[in-house]
């Protein structure tokens, strides 16, 4: 039996916190699907073209080779049962953080019931998108935060 997961989010941008639930989702199945999400009533700080990059050359420069990213426009939901996906990753900071993943996980079983959910605890709960936004914002040293090719790619994003 194939065992992937999906592991979804807006990634913008992809922080060491999410590098981390990728690692460990990583080698508990043998495949994971990154799938950075859009919402068109959200404005994106990062182009998702340049984060999926990003994180592919981070994912190599871990010596991950389970996992592939793509963008996706619709009901996450959807793309996982689309492609035969039973279980979605997400990772959890506080409750919550719980809280607000158990309402979003009751309406993606109704579209499709044999998801499965499955927390992984953050290691490091401080670390946040937001926060990575607004410390550079504010042109802050971002570096202990997101990974070197992610760091790049908003150094060039400015």
């Amino acid at each position: 039996m194939n065992k992937s997961a999906i592991y979804p989010g807006s990634f913008d941008p992809f922080t060491n916190g999410h590098l981390d639930i990728v690692k460990k989702a990583s080698e508990l199945f043998e495949e994971v699907s990154i799938v950075i999400g859009t919402n068109p009533q959200k404005t994106r700080s990062f182009a998702c073209d340049g984060m999926k990059t990003a994180i592919e050359k981070t994912l190599v420069a871990c010596g991950i080779t389970n996992c592939k990213v793509y963008i996706y426009d619709g009901l996450i939901a959807k793309f996982a049962k689309d492609n035969n996906i039973k279980y979605m990753i997400r990772g959890l900071r506080n409750n919550l953080d719980y809280n607000y993943e158990e309402n979003i996980a009751e309406v993606n079983k109704l579209i499709n019931p044999e998801m499965e959910y499955i927390y992984f605890r953050a290691d490091n709960i401080a670390v946040s998108s937001s926060m990575v936004r607004e410390l550079n914002s504010y042109n802050q040293d971002i570096s202990q935060y997101v990974s070197k090719d992610v760091l790049e790619f908003i150094k060039n994003s400015k």
